[in-house]
């Protein structure tokens, strides 16, 4: 049977709505960012404690006094593991994805509730949007809306959706229908009925669909962040490719932390909204209260009164004691922002933490963001990002300096040559080259351990070296990341078992493990690339300072494997610190790489 090409298809289709609507994506682009950025500032500003007291009132106002006290407490944790803004981050991007997809599936749940014809046309496509995988709807995402916090946004109001419109529809479906057959009796409009009827009596189905859509978001942010969402999702990024066991953790319990908060708390308002509701609970607490006197005074809740006096009191405190967040203190220089992405790659994280502090200590306010390569170059061409320093052209990263070349600037190659490598443990005898590899698969259990997919070196090694040497169909490559090759490399090294993994040199693995390459005589990885710094077009003549450094820009072999060594010593998570001693060790080379 003939392949259908259904991706051409897609492809051609995104393609054609780039161009044809591109100034709708950035529109669109705008208020959400908008829209973020807003919420983001609001939530940032008070102090973390501050803040932390007023979500407290509003869980005692919901839920009652032990539920204010745990509420604090998860968040006093959450600012103790010093992953505060990036929970402040992803909760303004749940806040936003949910306001839109309620003003969006709201609507649509109403209307499929009155018409059977709607509803008939949805059910499909809710299907659909609710069955494919959400990473899926990160590759359209980026393409329109560049990297950053909006694919993320986008992504999740479309995974997020359907529980919305099904719950809305639900809701009003549930009615009893003498109840709307009255009120239209007494001449009700079919406005009103909807208003004052169905609405109010649907609301606490509606709520249970509020609080399935803000779970749903808080399941995406850890994908979201793999497109430079930021927040609590970037953070869990950075531990699984830095196989950083501890910051996932930490992560993981804050994250836990804001959905258990946002779970309890829009569970208490469905049951405040509703008048079936409210008795329920005052009989609930009723009951327990005279069943256990102690707990009367845990059960307590507030007057919506004097809980809003708690919290403009906090916000005042906030405010009239100088301890407002966000403003930080002026910056040395010029302060402008400047942005870079990288891949964690050993040379790429060194070569970016490096400019970091570089760039920091000249006065510019530098973000950074971890991407995969694919995210890395469509954000550089689509300008969310200024500028890169590691791609390996011309060779490795051939595919993605051919498609984006012409909205992109090579600022030159600040190292090379390098070359890339299948390697084996030194204590691994008989295998000395890639045609050796031919026939001993069970001794490497069938696998090589590679890096991450989108690394051009992979796609080299499926598609020609494997093929050359007739490996296909022997070996199995095995995708995952960086950290996670070099930990499996250890943890085979250290109990002598035979490995096959893909490095490339220059590389600090090579000092820490005695390792062969394997060599190449058919030449099927191609020659030794540079490493180049790339920029989005315009910068440089945006930034001719920071071009020209940039340009003029060069290490060492043994000044790039110290870096990257001193970086490992001291730690995941403490790059720019390890930049620091390393710089204090090369006195004068942050002046000569930066000169006044």
């Amino acid at each position: 049977m003939p392949r259908l090409p259904l991706g051409d298809w897609v492809d051609s289709s995104v393609d054609w709505l780039q161009s044809q609507f591109s100034w709708l994506f950035d529109a669109v682009s705008s208020g959400v960012t908008g829209l973020y950025d807003g919420i983001d500032a609001v939530l940032s500003a008070p102090q973390p404690l501050i803040f932390a007291g007023i979500l407290a009132v509003v869980a005692w106002w919901l839920r009652g006094l032990a539920a204010g006290v745990l509420a604090f407490a998860g968040f006093v944790l959450v600012d103790s593991v010093q992953l505060w803004d990036e929970a402040m981050a992803t909760l303004s991007l749940v806040l936003v994805a949910t306001l839109v997809t309620l003003v969006i599936a709201v609507p649509l749940g109403i209307w499929a509730a009155r018409s059977k014809h709607v509803s008939a046309v949805l059910r499909p496509v809710l299907d659909f949007m609710q069955t494919m995988p959400a990473m899926v709807y990160l590759i359209p995402g980026i393409i329109f809306f560049g990297v950053g916090v909006v694919p993320g946004i986008i992504a999740t109001i479309v995974f997020a959706l359907p529980p919305g419109v099904r719950m809305t529809e639900l809701g009003i479906r549930q009615v009893d229908g003498e109840l709307v057959e009255a009120a239209e009796a007494f001449g009700t409009t079919p406005r009103n009925t909807l208003l004052r009827v169905q609405l109010p009596l649907a609301l606490p189905t509606i709520m249970a669909g509020v609080n399935q859509v803000i779970m749903l978001g808080l399941s995406m942010v850890v994908i979201a962040g793999m497109v430079g969402g930021g927040g609590l999702g970037g953070a869990v990024y950075r531990a699984i490719g830095n196989v950083d066991i501890g910051l996932g953790f930490e992560a993981g319990v804050s994250i836990v932390v804001l959905a258990m908060y946002l779970d309890r708390m829009t569970g208490a308002l469905g049951r405040q909204v509703s008048p079936l509701g409210r008795r329920a609970a005052a009989k609930a607490r009723a009951a327990l209260a005279a069943k256990r006197p102690g707990a009367k005074l845990w059960a307590h809740r507030p007057q919506p009164v004097t809980a809003l006096v708690g919290v403009v009191v906090l916000a005042l405190v906030a405010g009239g004691t100088g301890i407002l967040g966000g403003a930080g203190s002026a910056t040395a220089g010029n302060g402008k922002k400047v942005s870079i992405g990288y891949i964690p790659w050993d040379e790429g994280i060194a070569s970016t933490f490096l400019w970091k502090e570089l760039l920091e200590r000249r006065g510019y306010e530098v973000d950074t963001k971890q991407l995969e390569a694919g995210a890395l170059y469509t954000g550089l061409a689509g300008g969310q990002l200024d500028f890169q320093t590691d791609s390996w052209l011309p060779v490795t990263h051939a595919q993605y300096w051919e498609k984006y070349k012409n909205k992109l600037e090579d600022l030159g190659s600040w190292y090379g040559p390098t070359s890339l490598e299948l390697s084996v443990p030194s204590y691994v005898k008989g295998v000395d080259s890639l045609a050796d590899l031919k026939g001993k698969s069970g001794q490497f259990k069938g696998r090589i351990v590679g890096i991450e997919p989108s690394a051009g070196m992979m796609g080299i090694l499926k598609d020609k070296v494997l093929k050359e040497y007739g490996l296909q169909g022997e070996y199995k490559v095995v995708d995952g990341s960086t950290p996670g090759m070099l930990a499996e490399l250890k943890r085979a090294y250290e109990r002598k078992e035979p490995v096959v993994v893909t490095l490339w040199s220059p590389h600090w693995a090579y000092s820490a493990h005695d390792l062969k390459k394997l060599a190449d005589p058919k030449g099927s990885w191609g020659k030794g690339d540079g490493v180049h710094s790339l920029a989005r077009k315009g910068f440089s003549a945006e930034n001719p300072e920071v071009g020209g450094w940039l340009k003029n820009f060069e290490l060492t072999e043994k000044q790039l494997t110290d870096l990257e060594a001193v970086i490992q010593k001291t730690g995941k998570g403490k790059e720019q610190e390890a930049v620091r001693t390393w710089l204090d060790d090369n006195p004068g080379l942050a002046d000569k790489l930066t000169p006044q």
